[in-house]
Protein backbone atom coordinates (compact mmCIF):
# COMPACT_ATOMS: atom_id res chain seq x y z
CA UNK A 1 0.00 0.00 0.00
CA UNK A 2 2.81 2.37 0.90
CA UNK A 3 4.52 1.70 -2.45
CA UNK A 4 1.31 2.57 -4.30
CA UNK A 5 0.96 5.78 -2.30
CA UNK A 6 4.60 6.70 -3.01
CA UNK A 7 4.11 6.02 -6.73
CA UNK A 8 1.06 8.32 -6.82
CA UNK A 9 3.04 11.11 -5.11
CA UNK A 10 5.90 10.78 -7.58
CA UNK A 11 3.51 10.89 -10.53
CA UNK A 12 1.74 13.96 -9.16
CA UNK A 13 4.92 15.87 -8.28
CA UNK A 14 5.36 17.56 -11.68
CA UNK A 15 1.75 18.74 -11.55
CA UNK A 16 2.24 20.12 -8.05
CA UNK A 17 5.34 22.03 -9.16
CA UNK A 18 3.53 23.47 -12.19
CA UNK A 19 0.59 24.51 -10.04
CA UNK A 20 2.91 26.23 -7.57
CA UNK A 21 4.66 28.08 -10.38
CA UNK A 22 1.36 29.24 -11.83
CA UNK A 23 0.49 30.94 -8.56
CA UNK A 24 3.86 32.49 -7.75
CA UNK A 25 4.04 36.29 -7.51
CA UNK A 26 5.90 38.36 -10.07
CA UNK A 27 8.30 40.97 -8.70
CA UNK A 28 9.31 43.83 -10.97
CA UNK A 29 13.09 43.74 -11.48
CA UNK A 30 15.22 46.46 -9.88
CA UNK A 31 12.18 47.65 -7.91
CA UNK A 32 11.58 47.66 -4.18
CA UNK A 33 9.04 48.99 -1.70
CA UNK A 34 9.85 51.32 1.20
CA UNK A 35 7.44 52.15 4.02
CA UNK A 36 7.42 55.88 4.82
CA UNK A 37 5.33 57.79 7.36
CA UNK A 38 4.17 61.37 6.98
CA UNK A 39 6.03 62.87 9.94
CA UNK A 40 3.38 65.56 10.44
CA UNK A 41 0.05 63.84 9.72
CA UNK A 42 1.21 60.36 10.84
CA UNK A 43 -0.24 58.71 7.72
CA UNK A 44 1.59 55.63 6.45
CA UNK A 45 2.59 55.43 2.77
CA UNK A 46 4.85 53.34 0.57
CA UNK A 47 7.40 54.37 -2.02
CA UNK A 48 7.78 52.13 -5.07
CA UNK A 49 11.35 52.74 -6.21
CA UNK A 50 12.89 51.50 -9.43
CA UNK A 51 16.60 51.99 -10.05
CA UNK A 52 18.37 52.20 -13.42
CA UNK A 53 20.00 49.13 -14.90
CA UNK A 54 23.54 50.42 -14.30
CA UNK A 55 22.89 52.11 -10.95
CA UNK A 56 25.22 49.85 -8.94
CA UNK A 57 27.98 49.99 -11.54
CA UNK A 58 27.93 53.77 -12.03
CA UNK A 59 28.69 54.82 -8.46
CA UNK A 60 30.04 58.18 -9.63
CA UNK A 61 26.69 59.27 -11.12
CA UNK A 62 23.80 61.13 -9.51
CA UNK A 63 20.49 60.42 -11.23
CA UNK A 64 17.40 62.43 -12.18
CA UNK A 65 14.18 61.24 -10.52
CA UNK A 66 10.63 60.97 -11.83
CA UNK A 67 8.21 61.18 -8.90
CA UNK A 68 4.62 60.13 -9.50
CA UNK A 69 1.40 59.77 -7.53
CA UNK A 70 -1.06 56.85 -7.88
CA UNK A 71 2.01 54.61 -7.74
CA UNK A 72 0.31 51.23 -8.19
CA UNK A 73 -1.61 52.41 -11.24
CA UNK A 74 1.35 53.98 -13.02
CA UNK A 75 4.57 52.16 -12.18
CA UNK A 76 4.26 49.40 -14.78
CA UNK A 77 3.51 51.82 -17.61
CA UNK A 78 6.21 54.33 -16.66
CA UNK A 79 8.70 51.53 -16.06
CA UNK A 80 8.14 50.00 -19.48
CA UNK A 81 8.38 53.31 -21.32
CA UNK A 82 11.42 54.53 -19.40
CA UNK A 83 13.28 51.31 -20.17
CA UNK A 84 13.26 52.34 -23.85
CA UNK A 85 13.70 56.11 -23.46
CA UNK A 86 16.05 56.52 -20.48
CA UNK A 87 19.09 54.69 -19.21
CA UNK A 88 19.69 56.92 -16.24
CA UNK A 89 16.52 57.80 -14.35
CA UNK A 90 15.12 56.68 -10.99
CA UNK A 91 11.36 56.14 -10.67
CA UNK A 92 9.71 56.91 -7.32
CA UNK A 93 6.00 56.16 -7.00
CA UNK A 94 4.11 57.51 -3.97
CA UNK A 95 1.33 55.21 -2.82
CA UNK A 96 -2.06 55.97 -1.37
CA UNK A 97 -2.32 55.95 2.41
CA UNK A 98 -1.73 52.37 3.60
CA UNK A 99 -3.21 52.63 7.11
CA UNK A 100 -6.42 54.33 6.02
CA UNK A 101 -9.38 53.17 8.12
CA UNK A 102 -11.88 55.61 6.63
CA UNK A 103 -15.22 53.86 5.80
CA UNK A 104 -14.75 55.36 2.32
CA UNK A 105 -12.50 52.40 1.57
CA UNK A 106 -15.59 50.22 1.27
CA UNK A 107 -17.08 52.46 -1.43
CA UNK A 108 -13.95 53.58 -3.28
CA UNK A 109 -11.28 50.97 -2.61
CA UNK A 110 -7.64 51.26 -1.60
CA UNK A 111 -7.17 54.54 -3.47
CA UNK A 112 -9.63 56.42 -1.22
CA UNK A 113 -6.97 58.78 0.17
CA UNK A 114 -6.35 60.35 -3.25
CA UNK A 115 -9.61 62.31 -2.88
CA UNK A 116 -8.10 63.93 0.19
CA UNK A 117 -4.44 64.20 -0.81
CA UNK A 118 -4.71 65.39 -4.42
CA UNK A 119 -7.54 67.95 -4.15
CA UNK A 120 -7.31 71.64 -3.29
CA UNK A 121 -10.91 72.60 -2.43
CA UNK A 122 -13.21 71.51 0.36
CA UNK A 123 -16.81 70.62 -0.51
CA UNK A 124 -19.76 72.81 0.45
CA UNK A 125 -21.68 69.58 1.02
CA UNK A 126 -20.96 68.77 4.67
CA UNK A 127 -21.70 65.05 4.28
CA UNK A 128 -19.38 64.72 1.27
CA UNK A 129 -16.66 66.71 2.99
CA UNK A 130 -16.86 64.51 6.09
CA UNK A 131 -16.70 61.40 3.91
CA UNK A 132 -13.96 62.38 1.44
CA UNK A 133 -12.00 64.99 3.46
CA UNK A 134 -11.30 66.96 0.28
CA UNK A 135 -8.74 69.72 0.00
CA UNK A 136 -5.56 68.53 1.71
CA UNK A 137 -3.15 68.82 -1.22
CA UNK A 138 -1.13 71.38 0.71
CA UNK A 139 -0.40 68.84 3.46
CA UNK A 140 0.44 66.12 0.94
CA UNK A 141 2.82 68.42 -0.91
CA UNK A 142 4.48 69.24 2.40
CA UNK A 143 4.90 65.50 3.03
CA UNK A 144 6.64 65.10 -0.33
CA UNK A 145 8.92 68.09 0.23
CA UNK A 146 9.72 67.15 3.81
CA UNK A 147 9.73 63.35 4.00
CA UNK A 148 9.81 61.86 0.50
CA UNK A 149 12.64 64.00 -0.85
CA UNK A 150 14.63 63.63 2.34
CA UNK A 151 14.40 59.85 2.27
CA UNK A 152 15.11 59.43 -1.43
CA UNK A 153 17.99 61.90 -1.51
CA UNK A 154 19.56 60.43 1.62
CA UNK A 155 19.45 56.80 0.43
CA UNK A 156 20.03 57.13 -3.32
CA UNK A 157 22.39 59.03 -5.57
CA UNK A 158 20.01 61.62 -7.00
CA UNK A 159 20.30 65.03 -8.59
CA UNK A 160 17.84 67.34 -6.76
CA UNK A 161 18.07 69.84 -9.61
CA UNK A 162 16.49 67.28 -11.97
CA UNK A 163 13.21 66.30 -10.36
CA UNK A 164 10.17 65.55 -12.51
CA UNK A 165 6.56 65.11 -11.43
CA UNK A 166 4.08 62.89 -13.30
CA UNK A 167 0.38 62.90 -12.40
CA UNK A 168 -2.84 61.95 -14.17
CA UNK A 169 -6.44 63.11 -13.55
CA UNK A 170 -6.59 64.06 -9.84
CA UNK A 171 -2.85 63.45 -9.84
CA UNK A 172 -2.66 66.02 -12.64
CA UNK A 173 -4.58 68.49 -10.48
CA UNK A 174 -2.15 67.86 -7.63
CA UNK A 175 0.74 68.55 -10.00
CA UNK A 176 -0.93 71.77 -11.13
CA UNK A 177 -1.24 72.81 -7.49
CA UNK A 178 2.45 72.09 -6.83
CA UNK A 179 3.33 74.05 -9.97
CA UNK A 180 1.30 77.08 -8.93
CA UNK A 181 1.97 77.10 -5.20
CA UNK A 182 5.58 75.86 -5.01
CA UNK A 183 6.93 75.78 -8.57
CA UNK A 184 10.50 75.09 -7.45
CA UNK A 185 9.45 71.70 -6.02
CA UNK A 186 10.10 70.08 -9.42
CA UNK A 187 11.90 71.24 -12.53
CA UNK A 188 9.62 69.34 -14.92
CA UNK A 189 5.86 68.87 -14.58
CA UNK A 190 3.81 66.32 -16.53
CA UNK A 191 0.07 66.90 -16.08
CA UNK A 192 -2.16 64.35 -17.77
CA UNK A 193 -5.86 65.29 -18.15
CA UNK A 194 -5.78 67.38 -14.95
CA UNK A 195 -9.09 67.74 -13.12
CA UNK A 196 -9.25 71.55 -13.27
CA UNK A 197 -13.02 72.05 -13.10
CA UNK A 198 -13.86 74.62 -10.39
CA UNK A 199 -10.18 74.77 -9.40
CA UNK A 200 -8.71 77.55 -11.56
CA UNK A 201 -9.48 80.36 -9.12
CA UNK A 202 -7.93 78.40 -6.27
CA UNK A 203 -4.82 77.67 -8.34
CA UNK A 204 -4.44 81.34 -9.29
CA UNK A 205 -4.79 82.37 -5.64
CA UNK A 206 -2.07 79.89 -4.66
CA UNK A 207 0.27 81.38 -7.27
CA UNK A 208 -0.31 84.91 -5.97
CA UNK A 209 1.14 83.91 -2.60
CA UNK A 210 4.49 82.58 -3.81
CA UNK A 211 7.79 84.43 -3.42
CA UNK A 212 9.48 86.42 -6.16
CA UNK A 213 12.24 83.80 -6.30
CA UNK A 214 9.70 81.01 -6.82
CA UNK A 215 7.90 83.08 -9.46
CA UNK A 216 11.17 83.33 -11.37
CA UNK A 217 11.82 79.56 -11.34
CA UNK A 218 12.65 78.10 -14.75
CA UNK A 219 10.32 75.15 -15.33
CA UNK A 220 9.19 72.82 -18.09
CA UNK A 221 5.53 71.81 -18.33
CA UNK A 222 3.84 69.11 -20.41
CA UNK A 223 0.03 69.05 -20.41
CA UNK A 224 -2.15 66.65 -22.38
CA UNK A 225 -5.78 65.56 -22.57
CA UNK A 226 -7.88 63.35 -24.83
CA UNK A 227 -9.77 64.34 -27.97
CA UNK A 228 -12.97 63.09 -26.34
CA UNK A 229 -12.37 65.20 -23.21
CA UNK A 230 -13.64 68.36 -24.86
CA UNK A 231 -14.83 69.74 -21.54
CA UNK A 232 -11.18 70.00 -20.45
CA UNK A 233 -9.83 71.90 -23.45
CA UNK A 234 -10.91 75.41 -22.40
CA UNK A 235 -9.98 74.80 -18.77
CA UNK A 236 -6.48 73.68 -19.72
CA UNK A 237 -6.02 76.56 -22.16
CA UNK A 238 -7.15 79.04 -19.49
CA UNK A 239 -4.75 77.44 -17.01
CA UNK A 240 -1.83 77.72 -19.47
CA UNK A 241 -2.69 81.37 -20.14
CA UNK A 242 -2.78 82.12 -16.42
CA UNK A 243 0.53 80.36 -15.89
CA UNK A 244 2.22 82.31 -18.69
CA UNK A 245 0.79 85.59 -17.42
CA UNK A 246 1.60 85.15 -13.75
CA UNK A 247 4.99 83.43 -13.91
CA UNK A 248 7.98 85.76 -14.33
CA UNK A 249 10.50 83.38 -15.86
CA UNK A 250 10.09 82.12 -19.44
CA UNK A 251 8.27 78.81 -19.49
CA UNK A 252 8.72 75.79 -21.73
CA UNK A 253 5.12 74.62 -22.08
CA UNK A 254 3.92 71.80 -24.32
CA UNK A 255 0.13 71.51 -24.49
CA UNK A 256 -1.17 68.69 -26.72
CA UNK A 257 -4.30 66.70 -27.42
CA UNK A 258 -4.04 62.91 -27.80
CA UNK A 259 -6.58 60.45 -29.15
CA UNK A 260 -9.08 58.99 -26.70
CA UNK A 261 -11.30 59.61 -23.71
CA UNK A 262 -10.17 60.05 -20.11
CA UNK A 263 -9.17 56.40 -19.73
CA UNK A 264 -7.73 55.63 -23.17
CA UNK A 265 -5.76 58.88 -23.37
CA UNK A 266 -3.51 57.78 -20.53
CA UNK A 267 -1.13 55.46 -22.46
CA UNK A 268 -0.51 58.04 -25.20
CA UNK A 269 0.02 60.74 -22.58
CA UNK A 270 2.59 58.60 -20.78
CA UNK A 271 4.50 57.76 -23.96
CA UNK A 272 4.53 61.27 -25.39
CA UNK A 273 5.33 62.97 -22.10
CA UNK A 274 8.32 60.74 -21.36
CA UNK A 275 9.53 61.20 -24.93
CA UNK A 276 9.28 64.96 -24.33
CA UNK A 277 11.19 64.56 -21.08
CA UNK A 278 13.90 62.47 -22.72
CA UNK A 279 14.51 65.29 -25.17
CA UNK A 280 15.01 67.90 -22.44
CA UNK A 281 18.63 68.51 -21.56
CA UNK A 282 17.44 68.84 -17.94
CA UNK A 283 16.24 65.23 -17.86
CA UNK A 284 19.41 63.29 -18.51
CA UNK A 285 23.12 63.47 -17.91
CA UNK A 286 25.27 65.24 -20.50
Amino acid sequence: MFKVFLLVILLLQPLLVINAEEHSSYVMPKTHVVALKDSDMEYQYELLIKLPEEYQANKHLNYPVIYFTDAVWHIETLSGISEFLFNDVILVGISWQKDNHNPLLVDEGEHASRFRDYTIRTSSNAANQAKYKFGQAQQHLAFINRDVFQYVEKHYRTDPSKRTYFGYSLGGLFGAYALMSQPDTFQNYILGSPSLRNNLTKLESAHQRITAKQRDTKINVFIAHGTLEQDRSKLINDFVTTLKTKHSSPLNITNIVVAGDHQSAFPATAVQSLHWLANLKYATHP
